[in-house]
């Protein structure tokens, strides 16, 4: 999936004749803290609501900012990994979308990217999540795919995330099935450490409970 591909429908950019007031109104309405500003076609850089409380009247065109703009954009054809690290490492609420000719093309909103990365993961199929904590050194796909698959199931999604000062890696899995049992007990005959498991069919209702929390939060 492309950055293209994630574009919001319905949210116009900012002109750079617009003035701070209707920017702050357009940012409240679409609940966002940053808005990209044209000339026309050209994208000028995303302003920010502090950017715009600069101003000594709001009611000035925006043309006053043109230099605290920050120019902060990917290309239509960036993979949405790529556009998730440039919100995460800006902490932007917005992300513009430029095609080759750094012309606008629209933005991609937190519910854009969030809705995408859901389909990307497979989170519309029904399934169950299993996290394994183990060493670095100790990670192999290979062998954690064949205890899934010697149970009959299949790998929707695997991500991973490193402790910090630590070896540690904990591996998030999402399996096609939701009665995983057998795989956790094969996981723990072959001595890997099980930190969470979340299955709506999982008979204690805690963890019932934290798998629809976390289906539901992965839905937004």
């Amino acid at each position: 999936m492309i950055a293209k591909d994630l574009i919001a429908e319905g949210i116009h950019p900012l002109k750079i004749s617009d003035t701070g007031t209707s920017a702050l109104m357009l940012m409240d309405e679409y609940k966002v803290w940053h808005m990209p500003v044209t000339d026309k076609e050209a994208y000028l850089g995303l302003i920010t609501e502090t950017d715009i409380y600069t101003l000594g009247d709001p009611d000035q065109p925006l043309e006053g900012l043109k230099s605290a703009l920050q120019r902060t954009f990917v290309s239509e054809y960036d993979h949405i990994f790529d556009v998730i690290k440039l919100a995460d490492s800006m902490n932007i609420s917005i992300i513009p979308v430029l095609n080759e000719k750094e012309d606008y093309l629209g933005l991609i909103t937190m519910r854009k990217l969030l809705g995408g990365f859901g389909v990307l993961s497979g989170i519309g199929f029904p399934g169950a999540v299993i996290i394994l904590e183990l060493n670095v050194n100790d990670y192999l796909l290979s062998e954690i795919a064949r205890i899934i698959e010697s149970n009959d199931a299949r790998i929707l999604g695997l991500y991973l995330s490193s402790h910090r000062e630590s070896t540690k890696l904990d591996v998030t899995i999402r399996i096609n099935q939701t009665d995983i049992r057998s795989i956790l007990q094969t996981f723990n005959r072959y001595n890997y450490i099980v930190k969470a498991s979340f299955s709506p069919k999982d008979p204690n209702d805690d963890l019932r409970d934290r798998y629809d929390s976390l289906m539901r939060y992965l839905n937004i």
